[in-house]
C-alpha cells in the first residue's frame, strides 16, 4: 500500500492546538481560562474535556 502525503497549511500568528488524526486535522480553540484534558483510547484522542474556571472575585452569583 502507498502511503499518502497530505499537506495542510496553518497560521502561525494564531494561537492553537492541531490534532491530526486518520488524516484529519482538527483545531482546538484556546478559551480565557480553564484547561483542555485530552481522552486517550487506543492511541487516538477519543475526547476532549473542556473545564471552565470562574475567579470568585466578590460576585453574588457565578
Amino acid at each position: 500500500m502507498e502511503d499518502k502525503i497530505m499537506t495542510a497549511e496553518i497560521d502561525l500568528m494564531e494561537t492553537a492546538v492541531y490534532i491530526v488524526q486518520d488524516g484529519h486535522l482538527t483545531k482546538v480553540t484556546p478559551k480565557p481560562y480553564g484547561q483542555d484534558i485530552l481522552i486517550w483510547q487506543n492511541g487516538k484522542v477519543f475526547d476532549i474535556e473542556r473545564i471552565d474556571r470562574k475567579r470568585l472575585i466578590g460576585q453574588d452569583v457565578i
